[in-house]
C-alpha cells in the first residue's frame, strides 16, 4: 500500500510550505486524483485520517479528493475518448496510436490554513 507513503510525502511538503509562511494549522487540503493514477482514494483517505492525528499541523485537516477522468487522445483521427471504457484502441477509428492526456495526475490543488 503506497498510499501511506504518498500521504507522508504530501504532509512533509505542506509542513515545509507552512513553516516558510508562518502557518499555524492546515484546515483543508484539496487533491486532484486522476482516474488511472494508481492511488486508491479509500486507502488514501484512511491513511490521511490516521496520519493527521499524529501531526499537530493537520489535527483537524479535512482531505478533499477531486477525481479527474482519464482521457485519451487519438493521433490518427484527432478524437478524445474515455480511457477506462475503451483502453488504448480508439473507439472511433480503431487506431492504437493514442496517448493519455489526462487522468494520471496526483496534485495538491489547494490548501486552507490558519
Amino acid at each position: 500500500m503506497h498510499e501511506l507513503g504518498v500521504t507522508f510525502h504530501i504532509m512533509d511538503s505542506l509542513e515545509k510550505v507552512a513553516a516558510e509562511n508562518n502557518v499555524e494549522a492546515i484546515t483543508k487540503v484539496t487533491l486532484e486524483l486522476g482516474e488511472v493514477s494508481t492511488v486508491l482514494e479509500s486507502y488514501l483517505t484512511n491513511c490521511w485520517k490516521w496520519a493527521a492525528k499524529k501531526r499537530p499541523l493537520f489535527n483537524n485537516a479535512e482531505l478533499i479528493v477531486e477525481k479527474l477522468p482519464a482521457i485519451t487522445y487519438c493521433e490518427a483521427c484527432g478524437e478524445t475518448y474515455p480511457t477506462v471504457e475503451y483502453g488504448k484502441i480508439c473507439p472511433y477509428c480503431k487506431s492504437p496510436d493514442t496517448y493519455l492526456v489526462q487522468g494520471s495526475e496526483f496534485n495538491i490543488k489547494e490548501i486552507e490554513v490558519l
